[in-house]
């Protein structure tokens, strides 16, 4: 069966964010807000599921969710929420979702957001519209289809990476030789060209070959024990504090009660 991917060549991007408007249209996720914690506006959020990241040299780099070929998203999600599909996009089942965010803190390219803003928080992301294109609706991601240059285009994954090696074997002093996304942790179903590096799309430069699942899982299970081990030691001190307290408040009690039994009746009733 076809693996859907995605190529994304920066040296065709012009940054119009073309991109952008078609994904925040046909996913509903409404206006952009600055939000404190987000350096800028136009950073990924939970209503920007895809963005233009702006470099020197008039370099436009598109960041989005990158399907990996083994999410560890996937495998560290304990209701399911999150699920790698055959035809390989990674979706989202937002009924699902409790809000652990263990797949905020496992994606090596820090992709996922939160809905902080909602009564029921949960996680959001770009699912390469997966049901609409699976019902028929749309051919293609709405992202893709609007790009006006075909600096980023949709279709096979292992087509796509042959037509990134094509690219730069036929002009290779425009591209680094280099399919971002062919081999890291696994492979993505994204993949880029480019004439700069894009490791800052990651959180390590030297991110390993081998899927992360097993290893994030490893850390991701002892979370919950860090947690009680906190939880219980914050009691115990607060028990402490708070027994401190009591003793003092008895003590100057009964010091209190101790000076007015020594003072003369005069001054009692006083």
């Amino acid at each position: 069966m076809s693996t859907w991917g995605i190529l994304t060549d920066i040296t065709k991007c012009i940054g119009c964010e073309s991109c952008v408007a078609a994904c925040k249209e046909i996913n509903k996720t409404g206006k952009d807000r600055p939000w404190r914690w987000q350096q800028n506006i136009d950073s990924l959020s939970a209503t920007r599921w895809t963005t233009i990241i702006k470099k020197p040299g008039h370099h436009f780099v598109r960041q989005q969710c990158r399907h990996c070929v083994s999410p560890a998203c996937v495998s560290v999600c304990p209701v399911g929420a999150l699920q790698k599909t055959v035809e390989g996009p990674v979706i989202y089942d937002v009924s699902r979702c409790i809000g652990c965010r263990y797949c905020m803190m496992s994606c090596p390219f820090g992709i996922p957001r939160y809905t902080w803003d909602t009564p029921t928080p949960s996680v959001s992301k770009c699912v390469m519209c997966y049901e609409k294109i699976k019902s028929g609706e749309i051919q293609q991601p709405a992202c893709t289809k609007a790009c006006p240059t075909h600096a980023t285009i949709f279709g096979d994954r292992e087509a796509l990476i042959a037509e990134a090696h094509d690219r730069i074997r036929k002009d290779p002093g425009k591209y680094i030789d280099r399919v971002w996304g062919e081999h890291e942790v696994g492979g993505t179903s994204v993949l880029y060209v480019s004439d700069i590096n894009l490791d800052f799309l990651s959180w390590d430069k030297d991110l390993p070959k081998d899927a992360l699942p097993g290893m994030v899982f490893n850390v991701l299970e002892k979370v919950p024990k860090i947690f009680l081990g906190m939880g219980a030691f914050m009691y115990g001190f607060y028990w402490i504090i708070e027994r401190r307290e009591r003793l003092s408040e008895k003590k100057k009690g009964e010091s209190d009660r101790s000076d007015l039994s020594d003072k003369p009746d005069g001054e009692k009733k006083q």
